[in-house]
């Protein structure tokens, strides 16, 4: 008899295996894996894969303070709400403060009827958005995690992102804003790690952003709420508490479809976005002290439209370029920048491009330390493009 498993919202079950009340099987899952043992009294959870280290203090903004991720959305949405009497946020749960805290006070504030609750239905709420949006007003819609934005995907692909091509620029609804938890989180599994932004990278008339920090955060968000087109805001949920800086306090806009050289070097190129960022960093120096090898750190921010030329550049300086994303490596965006490197880049390359990225498997919960893109993996896609 083949076991059946229950449905991905139940608790798991499994059936056909041996007879009785107990499951053959499930008892010999109890005594071959430790932490199942009774007197095992503590288990212990996987440390990051990365080490956070902030950027420098923003000067040229005005007084700062310091704040974790959360917090700086938090201050971004509250200088929206301040400053645009037609801004409103949505979304599950985010009345009382959102799962993550990212609009804790906001409805206290500005009251139920700018900050409230939806059904729980991305479908419904991207609609409500793109309608909020195309009659004037600034919609700022959260999906509660980006695993679960599928629902919407109908909405956003073949609505929101067409609106104003198919109306000949009558209408737009470019007032939107989409926000979304987004990546591993250490303990997510399949169903709250993912990052789908290659999805969307394949999308004309969106643009998909991603920050790596509380300073990027609020100075991006606040960027795609101005922006006149509809915006996929991802935020790296691993970074939420554990990523403090220095954040201005006023407003402050930093500009979509910008990467950004966060370390410059000469021998190699090193792409990535949102977290994988720092392990990029600490990649960078990983080479430099055990190999010799000077790397310049990109951090694209903006997945679509995306800096070409930015990437380009470095690619021409150093000959080698290796990318890095969490989500799976076929059809990741990672497959795009190489395709466009390659194309542009030709001549001046001295290995094959890289790509270090998840496995092409569903996101594993157990085994999560094994699928990331660690550093590990990165520094020897390194040696292996010197070593060419």
């Amino acid at each position: 008899m083949s076991p059946t498993f229950a449905n991905a919202n139940s608790k798991l079950s499994f059936t056909g295996f041996g007879t009785g009340g107990h499951s053959g099987f499930g008892a010999a899952l109890l005594k071959l894996w430790p932490s199942c043992n009774s007197r095992n009294k503590t288990q212990r959870r996987h440390v990051a894969h990365f080490s956070f280290q902030p950027d420098p203090v923003p000067t040229q903004y005005g007084p700062t303070q310091k704040m974790n991720l959360f917090q700086s959305i938090t201050s971004a949405l509250d200088d929206t709400l301040a400053s645009d009497p037609t801004a409103v946020i949505f979304g599950e749960d985010v009345a009382f403060g959102g799962v993550f805290r990212c609009t804790v006070g906001l409805r206290d504030k500005y009251g139920k009827d700018r900050v409230f609750n939806t059904p729980l239905c991305e479908q419904g709420i991207v609609g409500f958005g793109i309608g909020v949006a195309v009659a004037g007003a600034t919609a700022i819609a959260e999906i509660q995690f980006a695993d679960y934005i599928f629902p919407a995907f109908d909405q956003i692909v073949n609505e929101a992102a067409k609106y104003r091509y198919r109306s000949g620029n009558m209408f737009d609804c470019g007032n939107l804003t989409i926000r979304a938890p987004w990546g591993c989180v250490g303990h997510g599994s399949l169903y709250h790690s993912q990052s789908p932004e290659a999805f969307f990278g394949h999308c004309a008339g969106l643009k998909v952003v991603i920050p790596r920090g509380p300073v990027q955060a609020k100075g991006l968000l606040l960027s795609c709420i101005a922006d006149k087109n509809p915006c996929i805001f991802f935020e790296p949920k691993i970074l939420y508490r554990a990523a403090v800086e220095q954040v201005p306090v006023e407003p402050y806009t930093l500009p979509l479809s910008q990467a950004e050289i966060l370390q410059e070097g000469s021998d190699v190129t090193l792409v990535a976005w949102g977290t994988q960022i720092h392990v990029m960093k600490e990649v960078a120096n990983m080479a430099q002290e055990k190999l010799g090898v000077s790397c310049e750190v990109i951090d694209l921010q903006t997945i679509l439209p995306w800096d070409i030329e930015t990437v380009c550049k470095s690619v021409v300086k150093t000959g080698r370029l290796l990318i890095s994303h969490e989500a799976p490596v076929t059809g990741g965006f990672a497959a795009e920048i190489s395709s466009i490197v390659q194309e542009e880049c030709f001549l001046n390359l001295e290995a094959p491009i890289s790509r270090v990225c998840g496995y092409d498997t569903p996101f594993a919960h157990i085994f999560e330390p094994f699928y990331i893109p660690d550093k590990w993996k990165c520094f020897e896609g390194i040696k292996r493009m010197i070593n060419y």
